[in-house]
């Protein structure tokens, strides 16, 4: 059986945003055993000049879900404008993002594969794509980027985290 876009982009997703979960359980449990606030981990970056905690998730959610959404259209246009402040509104973007990938038609996304689509930025194309270099060649990259960057603020501040916390649940036999 041949590997269809579906395959290749939403289970790897769904699998990433499932150990975010975990990891943003294990972070909490950090801060309250530790005595930290809340603000030491979300407003942790890993440099200066790289983005704190949040924008990591709203960017995982970007890559997955929103893009997702916005395949059809044509452009993708990620909107930066809703970055979450807490625990609850980190959980929110991902549960979001789970729910709607789970909600993905394989059928209707493999339709769409040689569709063009646009990654558009301040209302202006920058790149060109099809769907599926869009999905596999950007967004997921992306996607990895911004997961791994989350993990890596949060070993950096402490939270006891490993390799089997980021990789979450494989799907085996």
């Amino acid at each position: 059986m041949a590997l269809t876009l579906y395959d290749a982009f939403v289970p790897t997703c769904q699998q990433t945003l499932a150990a975010i979960h975990g990891m943003m359980d294990k972070a909490q449990a950090h801060i309250a055993d530790k005595g930290l606030t809340d603000a030491d981990l979300i407003e942790a970056q890993l440099t200066g000049d790289m983005w704190p905690l949040p924008w990591h998730i709203r960017s995982c959610w970007l890559h997955s879900a929103n893009v997702l959404e916005q395949l059809p259209s044509g452009e993708f246009a990620p909107n930066f404008s809703e970055v979450a402040d807490s625990w609850d509104g980190l959980r929110a973007q991902v549960t979001s993002a789970q729910n709607i990938l789970a909600n993905v038609d394989a059928d209707a996304l493999e339709a769409i594969a040689g569709k063009e689509v646009a990654f558009m930025m301040g209302g202006k194309p920058l790149m060109k794509f099809t769907a599926q270099n869009m999905l596999l060649s950007f967004s997921q990259p992306n996607f990895h980027f911004h997961a791994t960057t989350f993990y890596d603020i949060l070993r950096h501040k402490g939270v006891p985290i490993g390799k089997r916390d980021y990789l979450g649940v494989p799907r085996t036999l």
